[in-house]
């Protein structure tokens, strides 16, 4: 096969991330030494796949790029696992990080996500869809951010949860006794099917040869 055939034949669709990524800020910082300032860029970068699974990372480079690079490999290191009551989040939590001073409560579905700046792209990108939040103190990015992640951490099951996980696993669980049950059935037509065939009269193929006709005595006319 030609080499353009072969080309043709590859799909050109990009392939898709398992994380989604979100660059919160990218700032200049100025580092004085003998010979005089060292200037660097800082990124500050967020990864999520939106099912519960969320990470945090900072890089320094020459360059931008370098940086947000160097803060992608960090928040893959860091990954952690957001407790979530459906679209929402469980109970409402009050988190205090340096300055900074989060507040995060439930809220019904359709709501959406109430938030701002970097606190709502956190949320986003940990799959919470319907949040209330409000921020107290500093808001500079960095803390928010972190302030967000130190919230997400506290998220636990409440028992409203547990009842509920308890009664989707008891649906489940008929479900799959019904459809275990429907199975022995039809199995058992089957074979109730295939035992009648069996029994049958098998038709004749061949039809028997009819008996020859013995010719009729001829009448004596008198």
């Amino acid at each position: 096969m030609s080499k353009g055939a072969h080309q043709r034949g590859k799909s050109n669709r990009p392939e898709e991330k398992e994380f989604q990524e979100e660059v919160i800020a990218i700032d200049r910082v100025t580092k004085v030494v003998k010979g005089g300032r060292r200037l660097r860029f800082r990124a500050i970068v967020v990864i999520g796949n939106r099912k519960g699974k969320v990470g945090m990372g900072t890089g320094k480079s020459n360059e931008v790029t370098g940086s947000i690079q160097k803060a992608i490999a960090k928040a893959k290191k860091n990954l952690m696992t957001v407790t979530l009551d459906g679209s929402t989040v469980p109970h409402q939590v009050n988190v205090k990080y340096k300055a900074s001073k989060l507040m995060l409560m439930p809220a019904l579905e359709g709501t959406g996500v109430i938030a701002g700046g970097s606190v709502r792209k956190v949320l986003e990108l940990a799959g919470i869809k319907d949040v209330l939040s409000k921020a107290f103190g500093s808001t500079t990015k960095i803390n928010l951010t972190k302030t967000t992640f130190l919230a997400l951490r506290k998220m636990e099951k409440t028992p409203a949860m547990e009842r509920k996980i308890q009664k989707k696993f008891e649906q489940n669980k008929a479900i799959e006794a019904k459809r275990a049950e429907e199975t022995k059935r039809i199995e058992a037509e089957r074979e109730k099917k295939a035992k009648e065939t069996d029994h049958r009269p098998q038709k004749q193929t061949q039809h028997s040869a009819k008996p020859a006709e013995k010719p009729e005595p001829k009448k004596e006319n008198n």
